[in-house]
């Protein structure tokens, strides 16, 4: 409905979002995750549009959102320096960079923070963008790769992601944390701890049965 005004003005929101996992931005009808971490399947979510003139009109549609973990292992994770709302609302323009800089296919699986407040939606200056790129061929990137060209291309990206939020950006790779010790690891270094506590405690006792023969 082509209006102008108060009647051109449409908002979106979700009606009867009772789970939470996401979320709409009112003015774009963007739909965002908040929190689907462990959770696969298919979400219906009633979507309303309203003008906002005298006697309000109203529209709905179910959007189905479908949830499914990826078990890659070509995953990277780009953090920057933003709040998850500016991201979130920029994330087209975020993707069309990523693609521009690494001449591959990207698509962005999640936008998350470690923060799991809503309010630190708008509060938080770190967020996480996982994303996963494809070759010319369809083929998956590998990881490695992904962070080789991200790293090569980091000046390059920042700047371009500047002029979208308009002011300093850094873009970093997470890097996993290094993997713990493995039980089979523990065991040889506990295993190494008792022998050698073992072998003081025999020189101890050959001394001290030297010395007690002496004298």
């Amino acid at each position: 409905d082509p209006d102008s005004g108060d009647n051109g003005l449409l908002l979106y929101s979700l009606v009867n979002n009772q789970t939470n996992e996401f979320d709409i931005d009112e003015n774009t009808g963007q739909i965002f995750t908040v929190s689907v971490a462990g959770k696969a399947g298919t979400f219906y979510l009633e979507v309303q549009a309203a003008d906002q003139g005298t006697g309000r009109l109203t529209a709905r549609t179910t959007v189905n959102v479908t949830v499914d973990p990826s078990s890659s292992n070509n995953i990277v994770v780009v953090v920057l320096n933003q709040k998850i709302n500016a991201v979130e609302r920029n994330i087209v323009a975020v993707k069309r960079v990523l693609e521009g800089k690494l001449a591959w296919t990207v698509y962005i699986i999640d936008v998350y923070s470690n923060e799991f407040e809503r309010k630190a939606r708008s509060s938080t200056d770190v967020t996480h963008v996982k994303i996963i790129a494809f070759d010319e061929a369809n083929h998956e990137v590998s990881a490695e790769d992904v962070k080789r060209k991200l790293r090569e291309q980091n000046s390059d990206i920042e700047i371009e992601l500047e002029k979208i939020f308009s002011t300093s950006v850094t873009a970093a790779i997470e890097e996993a944390p290094a993997d713990s010790a493995t039980p089979e690891l523990v065991a040889t270094i506990v295993l190494g701890v008792l022998l050698a506590c073992t072998l003081v405690a025999f020189l101890v006792y050959v001394l001290f049965t030297i010395k007690r023969k002496r004298y």
